[in-house]
């Protein structure tokens, strides 16, 4: 058989004109717009051009001609389409940074649609008529949740601020601009997005004073530090890390007993900040705000959307006249939030007020047991199996919490480990993301593994349609 000319392949091509004409793309264009199409078109019918320039044969021409419909549709969602699009996270990284960390509870999304779809008493006192606070929407079911950590008679109080970073900056700002604030040299973290105790710490007009050691900081190490110019002792999450071996660092209770004897406010970022017993899922050494609060720390910083399982945020919490001063920084106003976070954390926090844990979504991955992932995974393989060019096992493996939360610590799981003939693990990963809902999973050992952790009921036909079209004679 004579291979055919690129001028030969270059006569196939269809116009534009051609194109928009085409049945299946009516609906497109009066969807859409003329306009839009017509860019989108000439955009796959140039990247068509250069595939024959590149070595296309016939064969692969007609299947790519069969499919313009498609390329035009994925053309066009680029162009003009939300670039914020849902995946399906099958890493098993609960509390994905890049992927949005905590998802939202169903009721959050409904409070969104109730309290923004048009007006609302965002900072409007109904009883009175007069302007009022919008801190009091989430003040109040903080203080329900902490009603039992007060110490000493101590009146607790919470404002919310856009996240965590801005919590321990408005905290340093407000308590310590100045003065020295006293940290272990053992907990100066870097998080992701170079986010630095030290920067934020020079940002704040603290001045930074070490104590101790990168390993052994010992409670006379703090007393050591402390001078005339102390304002501040801060105790910091050591987040995405841990520090073994021939290691020390004082009890939270012996921080709170100098700072109480020096008459210094204590401060801890916690960073996550669980609201929940995380000992109950079998992860042990994760400090909670209440236990914190308990302790007797001055103020917690802590984000939303993290091991709280609400919207990105972050809270300061802790003795009402430190948190008045914090209110009365006039640059709060520029790290408040708006009201779409108040309607979402709200939602939040009254399942927390009402015990339902299982309806914050983080919390009830964090619960489902192995064996239930893996009766979820084995009827997906079984799906998966009927597909060419696939292998797929079932095996054990583990689950993270993620986002700086219990860094060492693993849920155990069950995965998904799956090989597509002819194509590399890297491949199917880039034809996965490319499918029209992405579904993002992770490779190890030469395998593609999904972790069913984190993927939603009802996402598995999802995940069956994008492999469907991941094998070699499907490309997307």
């Amino acid at each position: 058989m004579k291979t055919a000319s690129k001028t030969d392949l270059y006569r196939k091509l269809p116009s534009v004109d051609e194109v928009l004409r085409r049945d299946d793309l009516a609906k497109m264009i009066a969807r859409e717009g003329r306009g839009p199409v017509t860019d989108a078109a000439r955009v796959v019918l140039e990247g068509v051009r250069k595939q024959i320039d590149a070595g296309l044969d016939h064969e692969e021409l007609d299947r790519a001609l069969s499919r313009l419909a498609d390329a035009i549709t994925r053309q066009l969602q680029s162009a003009v389409g939300y670039s914020l699009r849902p995946v399906v996270n099958a890493t098993g990284v609960i509390l994905h940074t890049n992927l949005g960390r905590a998802p939202l509870p169903a009721s959050a999304l409904e409070n969104i649609a109730r309290a923004t779809a048009g007006y609302s008493n965002l900072e409007f006192d109904l009883a009175t008529g007069e302007r009022g606070k919008r801190d009091v929407h989430a003040d109040r079911l903080f203080q329900r949740l902490f009603q039992d950590e007060s110490r000493e008679g101590r009146d607790l109080s919470t404002i919310v601020v856009n996240n965590n970073a801005a919590a321990v900056w408005l905290a340093l700002n407000t308590l310590a601009a100045g003065g020295e604030v006293i940290v272990s040299r053992g907990e100066l973290v870097e998080i992701g997005g170079s986010f630095r105790i030290p920067d934020v710490m020079a940002q704040s007009n603290g001045i930074l004073r070490e104590a101790g050691t990168t390993n052994r900081t010992r409670i006379s190490d703090y007393e050591q530090a402390i001078n005339e110019k102390t304002r501040l002792l801060l105790r910091v999450h050591r987040s995405n890390f841990q520090i073994t071996g021939f290691t020390e660092q004082p009890a939270l209770e012996e921080l709170v007993a100098l700072a109480r004897a020096r008459k210094i406010p204590l401060v801890e970022d916690l960073g996550s900040g669980a609201l929940f017993d995380l000992r109950t899922v079998g992860i042990s050494g994760e400090t909670g705000v209440a236990e914190s609060l308990r302790a007797g720390v001055d103020v917690v910083t802590y984000s939303g959307d993290k091991l709280l399982g609400g919207p990105q945020a972050g809270m300061l919490t802790g003795r009402a006249d430190l948190i008045a001063r914090m209110r009365k920084n006039s640059l709060f106003r520029a790290l408040r939030v708006d009201k779409l976070t108040y309607a979402a954390l709200e939602a939040a926090l009254l399942e927390y007020v009402k015990g339902d844990h299982s309806a914050i979504p983080a919390l009830r991955m964090m619960r489902a047991s192995k064996e239930e992932v893996g009766t979820r995974a084995k009827k997906l393989a079984a799906k998966l199996r009927d597909l060419p060019a696939l292998e797929v096992q079932v095996v054990d493996g583990q689950s993270v919490i993620g986002g700086g939360a219990a860094p060492s610590s693993t849920l155990p799981t069950r995965l998904l480990a799956v090989a597509v003939k002819g194509l590399s693990p890297d491949e199917v990963l880039a034809r996965l993301r490319s499918a029209q809902t992405p579904v993002i999973a992770r490779v190890q050992d030469g395998r593609v593994l999904l972790d069913l952790r984190t993927v939603f009921a009802g996402e598995e036909p999802v995940i069956l349609a994008a492999f469907a079209k991941v094998t070699p004679g499907n490309r997307p």
